[in-house]
């Protein structure tokens, strides 16, 4: 399964994904709903999801990317 990495407010797609990678933004950020598939990015959160361990490199520099010099994006993901 492939699963598409988009910035939420542009729909620009920021890349793909694996389910595992999918899993870690699951498991350390908040969702409003089991049904959610959209999350709010700050430096911090990249901090949250980088300490944890189980993060690639490839997400967390896709939401690096994502990030750029702003203080917080909305990402959204989707299967493909």
């Amino acid at each position: 399964m492939v699963i598409d990495l988009y910035n939420a407010d542009t729909n620009a797609l920021l890349g793909e994904i694996t389910p595992q990678d999918l899993k870690v933004l699951v498991e350390t950020l908040e969702e409003e709903s089991s049904e959610d598939q959209d999350y709010y990015i700050t430096p911090e959160t990249l901090d949250v999801i980088g300490e944890n361990g189980s993060a690639t490199d490839h997400l967390l520099n896709l939401l690096r990317k994502a990030l750029g010099t702003s203080d917080s994006v909305e990402i959204r993901w989707q299967n493909r």
